[in-house]
């Protein structure tokens, strides 16, 4: 494993990457924060990418945009508010959806469907060259041939799987650190391999343990919150890195704050919360764990 002048191997925190948040600015406008796109799920499981969506514009995304099949755009249209919603039927129309440069990053995976369209929609975003995270059915889809995500990787990618996710595309866990970056080097992409400390790694070598986590965060759809900050800090242009290490420490953060009896959907309106914290510096932020 390498280290970088700015990186050690070792815990997180704000110091490592408070730096890059993007803060705006008085004379700014929502495009200078970033045009995210979630991939929608079927019109049964909407759920996913809503809670992904919602967290994306609370992470500071100045956009957010919710891609769907037709069958499901009334579902989503009904439930969303300042999230827009695109109709689409194939990867044909979301590469032209995502091929304005407005869009900075795109969120795949969320109660997608491990089916063919998921597997084409995300390549697709890949061979775009667009800024990705790719999460739970972007990542399974691809089980028993990983080498075609891999070779598709190109543009900052963030992979967010929990360890199940993991074993399918790299094989079962013995060591999470280790495992964690020799996937990252393999990948191409940043990989966040999810669990009570999660790990975040770099393919140059760069890891960070994540130690901030409250035990409430085990419950459904937490993840889809943490996919949803993760595209919401690349789409406002941090670095691919960076951004998970923040993205997983505020997914946390937001957690404690909440405290005891957290769902999902308690996590994205803790957020500004944290960004009040953050404003203050790290050193005056009261980190957890």
């Amino acid at each position: 494993m390498l280290d970088s002048p700015s990186f050690k191997r070792g815990d997180n925190s704000p110091a490592l990457w408070s730096g890059q948040l993007n803060w705006p600015q008085p004379d700014g406008n929502k495009y200078d924060r970033g045009h995210a796109v979630v991939l929608g799920g079927p019109v049964a499981a909407t759920g996913a990418a809503r809670l992904s969506a919602r967290t994306a514009l609370r992470g500071g995304a100045g956009l957010v945009s919710i891609a769907c099949d037709p069958s499901a755009l009334m579902v989503y249209a009904v439930a969303c508010e300042a999230v827009m919603t695109k109709p689409l039927r194939d990867a044909d129309a979301f590469a032209a959806l995502i091929a304005d440069p407005r869009v900075t990053g795109v969120l795949m995976g969320p109660a997608a469907g491990v089916n063919d369209r998921t597997r084409a929609l995300v390549l697709a975003a890949l061979e775009a060259g667009k800024a990705c995270v790719l999460d739970a059915d972007a990542l399974s889809v691809f089980e028993g041939g990983p080498d075609a995500l891999f070779g598709a990787i190109t543009a900052p990618t963030i992979l967010t799987p929990h360890e199940g996710e993991f074993a399918r595309l790299f094989g079962a866990i013995t060591d999470r650190e280790a495992d964690a970056v020799v996937a990252a080097q393999k990948s191409g992409a940043v990989m966040v391999l999810k669990g009570r400390d999660t790990v975040i790694a770099a393919p140059d070598g760069r890891v960070v343990i994540n130690k901030n986590a409250s035990e409430w965060l085990a419950t459904a759809g937490s993840g889809d919150v943490l996919a949803g900050l993760c595209v919401s800090l690349l789409a406002q242009g941090m670095p691919a890195f960076e951004a998970a290490c923040a993205a997983t420490w505020m997914h946390a953060e937001a957690a404690y704050l909440f405290g005891p009896g957290l769902i999902a959907e308690d996590l994205p309106d803790q957020l500004p919360r944290v960004w009040q914290g953050l404003s203050l510096g790290h050193n005056g932020f009261n980190v957890h764990g």
